[in-house]
């Protein structure tokens, strides 16, 4: 296992300091605040819906409070409060469910190239040169320990035309983790709220965060485990934007094994503003 994905799974391991209360730590991401992942990777679920209510203090530890809603004989509920300073950040309500047979049937995993023909983020970043080196180092800084290979393009590549709101990307870990499922569900949470929101920025030919051609950020996050799967081996993340309105912009997105098995289900809406001195330029 390498050390980047070491420090991720230290990052989001808990620290239980009360019953039904647990704290975390925090670091940087790409912009100065909590990466909306790293809240919403708490606990493995057949379901799990989140709400993101604060920007996170990167430089200050997370405390979240479980409340238990209800543990039945197929399903349990949980509600999550991640705090900081007094004051909640975030929001999730998560299902479990135990293993039940049933029917059967799933949408077909989509086209997309071999990932190994892909360039690698690290590869694609260098050449990027439009961008300013801080970002770029924050950018593979938070990559280090998943190895994420864009199909096309990303909105922060190729940016001032708009193209089609459909993005995918191959990801797994940069190492093998235990068999443990939670561990991979966890991970996968983690990763999935990296690149989603591309495809709005993709339907709008703008570059993201990554250039200042927006201001943005998460508001809510649900996600659907659908079949077992593991981070640590390849998954294809096929994103796109339905609608884009009112300063919100929405992605879903399916996440398929290699081997074409529909393993999750991912919805996100996020705040995406034009910047104020754009917005008020004469036209």
């Amino acid at each position: 296992m390498s050390q980047a994905l070491q420090e991720l799974l230290d990052l989001l391991d808990l620290e239980q300091i009360e019953e039904n209360i647990f704290r975390g730590q925090s670091r940087f991401a790409v912009v100065p605040r909590v990466f909306g992942g790293q809240v919403a990777a708490d606990r493995p679920a057949h379901s799990l819906h989140a709400y993101f209510l604060r920007p996170g203090d990167a430089g200050a530890p997370i405390v979240y409070t479980v409340d238990r809603i209800r543990d039945g004989r197929s399903f349990t509920t949980r509600r999550v409060v991640a705090v900081q300073h007094g004051k909640p950040i975030f929001h999730l309500s998560a299902s479990f469910q135990t293993y039940e047979e049933g029917l059967e049937h799933q949408e077909p995993m989509p086209s997309a190239p071999d990932p190994d023909t892909l360039p690698t983020s690290q590869a694609r970043l260098r050449d990027y040169r439009h961008l300013a080196p801080a970002v770029v180092e924050r950018f593979l800084e938070a990559r280090r320990a998943v190895d994420l290979r864009y199909v096309d393009e990303p909105p922060y590549g190729r940016f001032g035309e708009p193209r089609e709101p459909h993005s995918q990307v191959w990801f797994r870990t940069n190492g093998k983790l235990a068999d443990d499922p939670l561990l991979h569900v966890v991970l996968a949470t983690y990763v999935s709220d990296m690149t989603l929101l591309d495809s709005v920025l993709l339907a709008h030919g703008r570059g993201g965060w990554a250039v200042g051609d927006v201001v943005g950020a998460s508001l809510d996050h649900a996600m659907w485990f659908h079949r077992p799967f593991r981070a640590d081996e390849w998954l294809l993340y096929d994103q796109q934007s339905p609608s884009t309105h009112g300063g919100r912009g929405l992605g879903q997105a399916r996440i398929y094994t290699q081997d074409g098995r529909l393993a999750v289900s991912v919805i996100q809406e996020g705040l995406v503003r034009v910047p104020r001195e754009e917005s008020s330029r004469p036209s």
